[in-house]
């Protein structure tokens, strides 16, 4: 009885290490099988965001290039961390990305943030909602958009949500 639990945890520690501890998504994706297109997407977008925190990629057990596949990776900074996720739906020779890149400031306000934003696009456009907890800034174009919420004087969330069809 010991023996046969000490080789359910070693099967399932070798399991989730091969999901977590991944060098890059870009790796992983190649690793697992996953459509070479959309592999080479993760890789451009964990060059773009910086991608190198911890790692860990979803895909389908039985084919991998024929499916949606889920893209993580979390980072920690001195002053808050970043949580980066991506879905990649092939489909044949194209690759459809939605992304979300969430980070927590615990160093700066959600108006100072507003600020720098509209300064790099003077033409985005920014709704503020509930008292100025959550704003909304939208760039001219509408590829992506960024939601900040207010979680005290120095502290701000972001989320940034965007679509992508590359080749379509």
């Amino acid at each position: 009885m010991n023996h046969l639990f000490r080789l359910i945890v070693l099967t399932l520690g070798g399991l989730i290490a091969n999901i977590v501890f991944a060098d890059t998504l870009e790796n992983e994706a190649q690793a697992r099988g996953i459509n070479p297109v959309c592999s080479s997407y993760i890789g451009q977008l964990s060059k773009n965001y910086d991608l190198n925190g911890l790692n860990i990629t979803f895909a389908h057990t039985d084919d991998p290039s024929l499916y949606p596949s889920l893209h993580l990776s979390n980072r920690k900074y001195n002053n808050g961390t970043s949580i980066f996720s991506a879905t990649l739906s092939p489909d044949g020779e194209y690759c459809y990305v939605s992304t979300v890149h969430v980070t927590q400031l615990n160093n700066q306000n959600c108006d100072e943030i507003t600020g720098l934003k509209v300064d790099e696009d003077p033409t985005a456009n920014v709704s503020v909602y509930a008292d100025g907890d959550y704003s909304i800034i939208t760039p001219e174009n509408s590829v992506y958009q960024l939601m900040l919420i207010n979680n005290g004087e120095n502290s701000c969330t972001m989320i940034e949500s965007r679509m992508m069809w590359p080749g379509r």
